[in-house]
């Protein structure tokens, strides 16, 4: 079953239940290692049962953000959580708690995954988690500017394609506008704010840790 035969209620049930019961004490113990905050999901299309959780791991090595980390996961056991074969990708959900870096973007197309879907932008990564280098790794490496472009016209230029013959991307906020009632909306509105409060205190305990010399393999902290 594809991702889209589910209403956009019942997946952002799934995904927030995800991130906030798994994803986030996992993330917990990461950012007090002196790891960042970021954390992915893998989810059965059909069932929307969690497959693969993990979260970043840049203690190890400064490749292991959280999305990079639960693909390798996913493939080095023929086996899920459940126990059951390792499916297709193209069976599978992607869930990233924040918009994917340009490096979890390939590793995310490179996987196979067709889809995936994210609780925080690359704006709120930078302006709430104090880590902005998403949005200027993709600037300064992948946004070339071509004949008749002006700082303005450049500076409008989507960062990556979110629909594009590899994969459809979209936030939570996106999930949220496809639902039609409004009270409904409202409901889920909040609810994602909600979850998203969740990573106040994992923030703090991040920051912390990078005034404090925490140990870590990323360059980029």
């Amino acid at each position: 079953m594809a991702a889209q035969h589910h209403d956009p209620s019942s997946l952002l049930s799934a995904l927030l239940s995800i991130i906030e019961n798994h994803v986030v004490p996992l993330t917990a113990k990461g950012v007090s290692s002196g790891s960042k905050l970021f954390g992915a999901a893998i989810l059965s299309k059909s069932s929307l049962a969690p497959l693969t959780i993990a979260t970043n791991n840049e203690r190890v090595s400064p490749l292991l953000h959280g999305e990079i980390n639960c693909i390798q996961q996913f493939f080095s056991s023929p086996t899920v959580l459940d126990g059951s074969p390792r499916p297709n990708t193209k069976d599978c959900i992607f869930v990233a708690t924040h918009e994917p870096c340009s490096l979890c973007l390939s590793g995310i197309t490179w996987s196979g995954f067709d889809n995936f879907y994210y609780l925080f932008t690359y704006e709120d990564s930078r302006d709430l988690f104090a880590i902005p280098y998403d949005i200027q790794i993709l600037e300064e490496v992948f946004r070339v500017k071509v004949e008749g472009d002006t700082e303005e016209s450049l500076s409008k230029r989507d960062l990556y394609n979110r629909r594009n013959k590899f994969f459809t991307a979209k936030s939570f906020a996106d999930l949220v506008a496809e639902i039609p009632d409004g009270t409904e909306r409202e409901k889920w509105t909040e609810e994602v704010s909600r979850v998203k409060a969740l990573y106040n205190n994992l923030s703090e305990t991040y920051q912390e840790g990078k005034r404090e010399g925490t140990e870590s393999a990323s360059v980029w902290k």
